[in-house]
């Protein structure tokens, strides 16, 4: 473990490189071909890259941004740019021209990666107004060719500039230090602007070792990287864990074609949010719904028996003989086809993280023998500061601690952290390190507890745990978790702060709601008419009855409405990482919300949406309050 904290990203690469050479590192799959590229191309690739950019100025304390999908120039520009001292500082790829900016001017960033013309519009229509903005690489030409703006160049170029410095990385990388600043990371800002979380190499290399010390990498595993290189998590497996451990990355061709590269991959390593593993769940459910009467009778008599044995092993019992039976019976007719199907045939570590994952959710993939485990962390830990081990996987809890972690429960309730992975501080924001640090502790702002055998149980975030007018608490997190089970319902917001009851707005799953439209000869021409019919109504009140079947009586949910447009992070009511922004809903949807208390029957309401480009437009309609029977 020492000789990890005495590490770089870039020395990682350069050793791995000496170690594999020609082992595929990174793998993108393009005109339906997987493009393999080995250890030592992506050391070329990284040096001349880093090359390019000492032959046009940049070195120590620089911060260059990077815009886009995943593909495998990310990573190169990436340890280019920290093999410099620099820092590399990942956006969204559908961050809308306001939020891009904001980051721009307040990291002067003197160059953005933007991997296409969609990005490369985008900075283009802010340019004017970015005075530090010098140069703008691309590395897909598509569309670029007729381009002369100022300052704009290829990927490619970059690299031609830079071969004669290449042999020079290897010398870079020796002078810095695991202390260096490396990544910045945005946070998912749930409570205004996000800000600017600065990483050291040491930061995130000691979380890769002790997540896998916890949950053990090898070098032989396929990982699928699909998810935002912007979000912590995705830079905690495809760029620290794969540096460390060695394994290869791939890259789907686009973010349509994921399910399917994830089959065709057969990936060893998965980590994804709760939404990923909610929207797997969901299409299951309603692949079942859409099968013949006997594969449908056969999933619902086989799937309580995989619940059952789940169950028994998770608490530690030995299952009857009866039961090891129908489970191999609902394994071998049902359950292995299901994980074929989701590409998790080989799959033999999968995690999920970023946000509470709902119980149902959990207990769902454990009945197909998929061996999920929960991850609980945030941006400023590097990504994780505790996980389930094998074996002891409690649907309640997010796990025990990783080595070199501590937590403790503060007198507040607050989850408080200690390990080498904490970060450095906010970028040019000294006040909130000040409030987010308290000697060395790093302050979640998570309530929690641990359980008697030692797991830490996440109630909620602290300022969101709500209280009923007669002092009843609960997690509004947990209800919605419940309520997205659903595969009817995409998004939920629980209410119920200092209120008599409690009340829920609900975003239908459109592709999904439709279909069950459709399957009842039910009409209708947009989201707004589906999410008005009385029929979908009558669907997701039975929905809800269902979830409140399994809840205590003073925390039933009694009315909810269909909200007639789904939340968007373009609205700004959901960060990148799709956590419900409350204050905002509560102050956009408040006509609404005071209805669901009042006992109307019905609201109007006008909302504004905005699109990627700036542009807006209002959208007006009638909806439905409804009670709970």
């Amino acid at each position: 473990m020492s000789q990890v904290h005495d590490t770089t990203l870039p020395k990682l690469l350069v050793e791995q490189a000496r170690r594999q050479g020609d082992s595929v590192a990174l793998r993108e799959k393009e005109w339906g071909v997987w493009q393999p590229f080995s250890w030592n191309e992506y050391l070329q690739a990284a040096s001349e890259f880093a090359g390019g950019l000492k032959t046009l100025g940049f070195g120590r304390g620089d911060i260059v941004i990077l815009i886009g999908d995943n593909r495998p120039e990310w990573l190169w520009a990436e340890l280019g740019i920290q093999a410099l001292g620099g820092m590399a500082l990942g956006l969204y790829q559908d961050a809308t021209p306001d939020e891009v900016g904001y980051i721009f001017e307040l990291a002067e960033a003197k160059m953005v990666i933007a991997e296409d013309q969609e990005q490369v519009d985008k900075i283009l229509t802010l340019r004017p107004d970015l005075a530090d903005l010098k140069y703008i690489v691309y590395h897909d030409p598509k569309g670029l060719s007729s381009y002369d703006e100022q300052g704009l160049h290829s990927f490619e170029d970059i690299r031609a500039i830079g071969k004669d410095k290449a042999s020079r990385f290897e010398a870079w990388a020796d002078d810095l230090s695991p202390d260096d600043p490396c990544l910045i990371a945005t946070t998912s800002g749930t409570t205004g602007r996000p800000k600017l979380a600065m990483m050291s190499h040491r930061n995130m290399l000691s979380m890769a070792a002790n997540l896998g010390a916890a949950d053990p990498k090898h070098v032989s595993d396929e990982f699928v990287s699909f998810l935002p290189l912007a979000w912590m998590g995705e830079q905690m497996m495809a760029v620290a864990s794969a540096l460390l451990f060695g394994f290869t990355v791939n890259f789907p061709e686009e973010p349509d074609t994921v399910q399917e590269n994830i089959r065709e991959i057969g990936p060893n390593l998965i980590f994804s949010p709760p939404r990923v593993w909610e929207n797997m769940a969901a299409k299951v459910q309603v692949k079942i719904m859409e099968t013949t009467s006997l594969k449908r009778g056969l999933y619902n008599l086989l799937l309580p028996w995989g619940t059952k044995w789940a169950d028994r092993i998770l608490a530690g019992e030995t299952p009857s003989l009866v039961e090891r039976v129908k489970h191999r019976i609902a394994d071998w007719l049902l359950f292995r086809a299901l994980r074929d199907r989701l590409g998790f045939s080989n799959l033999r570590s999968a995690s999920t993280g970023g946000a509470a994952l709902g119980p149902d959710t959990f207990r769902f993939f454990h009945a197909l023998g998929v061996n999920l485990k929960q991850i609980y962390g945030q941006t400023e830990i590097a990504g994780i500061s505790c996980i389930h081990r094998n074996g002891a996987i409690d649907f309640d809890t997010v796990g025990e601690p990783i080595p070199e972690t501590e937590i403790k429960i503060s007198e507040l309730g607050e989850i408080l952290s200690k390990s080498p992975a904490v970060f450095l501080g906010y970028y040019k924001n000294e006040e909130a390190t000040a409030e987010t640090i308290e000697d060395g502790w790093l302050l979640s702002g998570d309530a929690g507890y641990f359980k008697d055998n030692g797991q830490l149980v996440v109630i909620d975030r602290l300022k969101d745990v709500m209280h009923l007018n007669d002092g009843t608490r609960f997690s509004p997190q947990f209800m919605e978790n419940k309520l997205k089970f659903s595969p009817y319902v995409k998004e939920a917001v629980v209410l119920g702060e200092k209120r008599e009851a409690i009340a829920a707005i609900i975003c239908l799953d459109a592709e999904i709601a439709g279909r069950w439209a459709e399957s009842q000869l039910i009409t209708y021409t947009t989201y707004q008419d589906l999410s008005a019919k009385e029929q979908v109504y009558d669907l997701v009140a039975r929905e809800v009855q269902q979830i409140n079947s399994t809840l205590p009586s003073e925390t039933q949910i009694s009315r909810f409405v269909l909200l007639f447009k789904e939340l968007d992070a373009d609205d700004g009511e959901l960060t990148r990482t799709r956590k419900v922004r409350r204050a905002v809903v509560s102050e956009r949807y408040g006509e609404v919300i005071e209805g669901l208390y009042s006992g109307k029957t019905s609201v109007e309401l006008t909302a504004c949406i905005q699109y990627q480009d700036g542009r807006t437009r209002e959208m007006c309609g009638t909806m439905q309050l409804r009670d709970v029977e």
